[in-house]
């Protein structure tokens, strides 16, 4: 046939074998699936609304035709762009080591002159948009980028594998976004839109994606300890020791660490554990195979069984006994005959090392003594998990590891309640201690299902306590806003007041009813509000009514004018708060009254001659009814000879006398101030700046009167500048300024407390330690 060498003959062929992915790697991929769908979801949801934006401020019709189109695709294509990037990542995963990204643009020097052909110029430019994005991405994820490259290296020991093919590299990642804007059916003007869209709106949230691939493969226990990523082009693959584990040849100098100890963890959980054995016998020139002497030698079964035996005794010490590690196991290390007996150097180093790190835990200041003490009880059954898991020195999802940090971390803020009162917290944790030294032989799933019921237990008081501090904190806000609405209208009040002859009936008037209409404008609508300027118009005319100052001819037929309005405006403000409808009535009079008196005094002063044109041009702006403040020129009869002497000197007198009372006044209100909140010494900068750094959730101790309270920030409210402290239970324990939580902080009164991972801590303070003296 013509066509027969078209035919393909599959007889005789192979099917090449799968490769099977670990474990680590195969939950990598299916969370980062899900992430990078959150991804793609957050993009398109915020893509239509830019499409839009941009296609409103398009300078020309095919500019915005342009924009129109792509939103039209993007809405018909989305699913099958999701699912088309998510299906070129999972390719990237299974095909590990083999699968190529599309090509980015090269150098010249990788081009073969045989290959070279012209290229479209679409084709270029959407090529260019992608490489920048790649760009883009490695630029603002480096770091992030760069450890999670090391770890899954780290998995795949036996393949050769380039930075560009990491299953979630940039170049795949955008690869993926390539392959579905290919199919895209719109010209390469929209397409180009929608490749910048992605560049635009794609590499600022894909930070926190890799973020989470990272944590997901730590709490696999990949490096968990690596903190940033090895210098150098790619990750430094170790081989096994030649010295090997329990043959006491490490040495210092066998042990890789970078400059600041990051690259601790090595490529295995038993090279890891080697790496801890060679610290500890770092400068040993031949270790003699045991760490508690004497010629007999117990294995590690035999060692097992006397740990499971004695593993109850410690319920049977009182309330706040701690026995060291070592302690409890001089009579497990000796046989009946009282003969000593050496475990082998790998369980001699792993009792070392358990031993360090509850030393670190029992010594911590964060922890209770009574929370030490029932979280020291549980040293025999870690050991007993160390000594047959090594690899729980470096996996840090490692169910008895979470469990002790969980532990720790809920004891952080307890503090020993009254005789006779109840606590949930440590019936909780005296339960979760027992059923481990009851139930535990070598079953590790018991540690797992006790942290799972133990994360519930807390879940639910976390939800409790978080109610109780919502409330706290909605209170004190609102605290916080009525004591500013407050200021506002007394701060208001007293201004148009201060320097106004003002009856007492009104006076009542205008602290009582009125400043309350103003604060509840104030809370209502706020100060910058229309409303609070009427109602600030409305203050400034009720106080000129009954102070009507400057005089002149005009004054009386203005009021006559005004104060119809006036009394209805304040009728109708306090209908509007509520206020008690006979005090209402019974103020209004009280004002009425007021208003014949000052008609009154007007009808029965001296008159006063309008100012010629000439003065009036002079006058400042400002000088109009109710704002500037002039000598009273109106008296009723019943007044002191003193008072109704001549105008003239009657002003310059009190042109005198005024400035005096007002320093006097001023003078008072400073020695009031100062006795409430007294001059305090400066604080060191670097204190306000702790107690700026403070944020919401963090854990201090009080140092009051010799005694110690723990609290956690639970609110700043930022209105008044106060941060808020409560206790575990969530009751308001303190509230500070900051410059006075600087102060205390500075002077010892407060201390911060630290709430990371105490399991982590204590396990990188003994590498620390170990580290410092190997290079003492």
């Amino acid at each position: 046939m013509a066509h027969d060498n078209k035919v393909v003959s599959f007889s005789g062929q192979k099917v090449p074998a799968r490769f099977s992915l670990p474990a680590a790697l195969v939950r990598l991929r299916d969370a980062s699936g899900q992430s990078l769908k959150s991804v793609l979801a957050s993009f398109f949801d915020r893509a239509d609304d830019a499409l839009f934006e941009l296609a409103d401020r398009a300078g020309t019709n095919l500019d915005q035709t342009a924009y129109f189109d792509a939103m039209r695709e993007l809405r018909l294509r989305r699913k099958a762009m999701v699912v088309s990037i998510l299906q070129y990542v999972s390719q990237a995963f299974n095909e590990i080591g083999k699968f190529q990204p599309q090509q980015a643009t090269g150098t010249l020097e990788d081009l073969d002159q045989d290959s070279l052909s012209l290229v479209d110029h679409s084709q270029l430019e959407q090529q260019v948009a992608v490489d920048n994005l790649i760009s883009k991405l490695r630029n603002r994820n480096t770091e992030q980028i760069r450890l999670l490259t090391v770890r899954v290296d780290h998995l795949v020991p036996g393949i050769s594998l380039k930075d560009a093919q990491m299953p979630l590299s940039p170049e795949i990642i955008c690869g993926g976004v390539a392959e579905a804007c290919a199919d895209l059916d719109i010209d390469i003007r929209a397409k180009l839109v929608v490749l910048k869209l992605f560049d635009r709106l794609l590499a600022d949230t894909l930070g926190d994606f890799y973020k989470e691939a990272n944590r997901t493969l730590i709490n696999e226990g990949v490096l968990p300890e690596m903190k940033r990523p090895p210098a150098g082009k790619g990750p430094a693959r170790s081989g096994p020791r030649p010295g090997g584990v329990g043959t006491g040849a490490g040495s210092g100098a066998d042990v890789p660490s970078g400059p600041t100890g990051e690259n601790y963890g090595g490529p295995s959980s038993q090279a890891t554990f080697s790496e801890l054995s060679a610290l500890l016998h770092q400068g040993d020139a031949a270790p003699d195979g045991g760490g508690y002497g004497g010629a007999g030698y117990i294995d590690t079964d035999r060692l097992m069984a006397r740990l499971t035996e004695a593993q109850s005794n410690s319920r049977q010490w009182g309330d706040g006994v701690v026995m060291p590690l070592n302690e409890q196991l001089q009579p497990i290390l000796r046989s009946g005959d009282g003969q000593s007996l050496n475990p082998g150097q790998m369980d001699s180093d792993v009792i070392n090392l358990v031993s360090m790190l509850f030393d670190f835990i029992l010594e911590d200041r964060q922890l209770h003594p009574v929370m030490k003490a029932l979280i020291g009880r549980l040293q025999i059954p870690v050991l007993k998990v160390a000594l047959s898991d090594k690899n729980f020195f470096n996996r840090g999802g490692h169910p008895v590891r979470k469990l002790l940090n969980e532990l720790a971390l809920s004891a952080i803020g307890w503090t020993e309640k009254k005789a006779g009162q109840r606590d949930p917290l440590r019936e909780k944790i005296e339960s979760v201690v027992d059923r481990v030294l009851n139930e535990f032989t070598n079953n590790v799933a018991l540690f797992e299902e006790l942290l799972k019921d133990f994360s519930h237990f807390m879940d639910l008081d976390r939800r409790r306590r978080e109610l109780v501090e919502q409330r706290l904190r909605d209170a004190e806000e609102g605290r916080a806003r009525q004591e500013r609405a407050s200021q506002a209208a007394e701060g208001l009040v007293q201004e148009l007041t201060g320097q106004r002859d003002i009856p007492e009936s009104v006076a009542g008037l205008l602290n009582e009813p009125w400043t309350r209409y103003l604060q509840w404008v104030v809370l209502r609508e706020g100060e910058d509000s229309a409303r609070w300027q009427h109602a600030r118009n409305l203050t400034e005319q009720l106080v000129w009514s009954v102070d009507p100052r400057p005089v002149s001819d005009t004054t009386r037929s203005e009021l006559l004018r005004a104060i119809p309005g006036i009394v209805d405006d304040l009728r109708k403000a306090l209908q509007e708060i509520s206020w008690d409808p006979f005090a209402t009535d019974a103020a209004i009079r009280d004002l009425e009254l007021t208003h014949v008196d000052v008609f009154q005094r007007l009808v029965t002063a001296p008159s006063r001659e309008e100012p010629s044109a000439e003065v009036a041009r002079s006058m400042p702006p400002e000088a109009s009814i109710g704002n500037v403040p002039q000598p009273d020129l109106v008296r009723p009869e019943g007044e002191p000879a003193a008072s109704r002497q001549n105008p003239e000197t009657a002003s310059a007198d009190q042109t005198v006398a005024k400035p005096t009372e007002t320093v006097v006044e001023a003078g008072t209100r400073s020695a009031e101030e100062a006795n409430i909140a007294p001059v305090a010494d400066p604080v060191s900068p670097q204190w306000l700046e702790q107690a700026d750094s403070l944020r919401v959730g963090s854990w201090i101790e009080l140092n009051r009167e010799e005694t110690r309270v723990r609290c956690k920030l639970a609110a700043f409210i930022k209105a008044t500048g106060k941060y808020i402290f409560v206790n575990r239970s969530g009751a308001k324990v303190a509230e500070y300024h900051r410059q006075e939580l600087a102060a205390d902080m500075e002077a010892g009164r407060i201390s911060m407390l630290d709430d990371g991972l105490i399991f982590d801590r204590a396990l990188e303070s003994i590498i620390d330690n170990l580290r410092s003296s190997r290079k003492d």
